[in-house]
């Protein structure tokens, strides 16, 4: 299993228990319940995106008899996607708390590109590598 593969699916499992963890103090103390947007990204983007990603890449090419078309592109995606997915939830919660500051903001839309830019990398890694002519 190659290291970027792992290391989706290890970041997976830590995500899924940062997003339980948020889940229950959610639950016992009403008050954080402006965290449902870091809580249901967690999941999403961290827990389950992440462990499609992981094993995605490990099991597609196999499936297809291929190369993955790019490791380099796929452990670039495994950094693009976990810096914009933390630096989107971070400054989205700041936006929450401190609305004034359009700063945060903007900076939320700039690592929710970030997420889906590391989003369009796996989309065009695993297209090229499944319909690669290389047998």
């Amino acid at each position: 299993m190659e290291k970027f593969v792992r290391n989706f699916i290890v970041m997976s499992i830590i995500y899924l228990a940062l997003a339980a963890f948020i889940g229950i103090a959610m639950f016992a103390y009403p008050s954080l319940r402006h965290l449902e947007f870091v809580h249901s990204h967690l999941n999403m983007l961290g827990w389950v995106s992440m462990m499609i990603y992981g094993v995605g890449y490990h099991i597609l090419p196999r499936f297809a008899g291929k190369r993955l078309k790019s490791v380099k592109m796929g452990e670039v995606q495994f950094y693009l996607a976990n810096i914009g997915l933390v630096g989107m939830l971070v400054f989205y919660t700041a936006q929450i708390t401190a609305p004034s500051v359009p700063l945060y903001r903007n900076l939320s839309v700039a690592f929710g590109t970030v997420e889906a830019l590391s989003i369009f990398l796996f989309f065009y890694n695993m297209i090229a590598t499944l319909f690669s002519k290389e047998e």
